[in-house]
């Protein structure tokens, strides 16, 4: 399952980087789970609604991710939603935001085997199951 930034902190890290303004990554980031591909603006989200499916907030720190090298990190920490009380849909893609609804999305990617949440299941990112990488 691999993953890529979205426009946003593609714009962010760029100015950051070349100083035309200070980025700040967030302290919490939170995890969803859509049904489409969000692409790089995130006008393609589309995530579950109701059955109990809630963004999954994750302190954002050195313990939930590895050290980027070659230009890429993973996930060292799990990340586990709550359980479907009803189906969710087949969850093709994930999004990190910087907000519990509405936000910034900062990385989207695909899933590599899409799966249909029903009721009972709770949907888990496993440690190294996603992949950030810059190219």
């Amino acid at each position: 399952m691999a993953g890529s930034f979205s426009d946003y902190l593609e714009n962010k890290l760029l100015d950051h980087v070349f100083g035309a303004s200070s980025y700040s990554a967030p302290a919490t980031i939170y995890f969803a789970l859509s049904t489409a591909d969000p692409t790089d603006d995130g006008s393609g989200i589309a995530e579950p609604s109701g059955n109990n499916y809630a963004r999954k907030s994750v302190t954002n720190d050195k313990d939930l991710w590895t050290d980027a090298s070659g230009g890429a990190l993973e996930n060292e920490a799990a990340v586990t939603f709550n359980t479907a009380s009803g189906s969710w849909g087949t969850i093709s893609h994930f999004a990190v935001f910087d907000a519990s609804s509405d936000g910034n999305m900062l990385i989207h990617g695909d899933l590599t085997t899409p799966k249909a949440v029903g009721t009972g299941d709770t949907p888990k990112f496993n440690i190294g199951d996603i992949d950030i990488t810059l190219s």
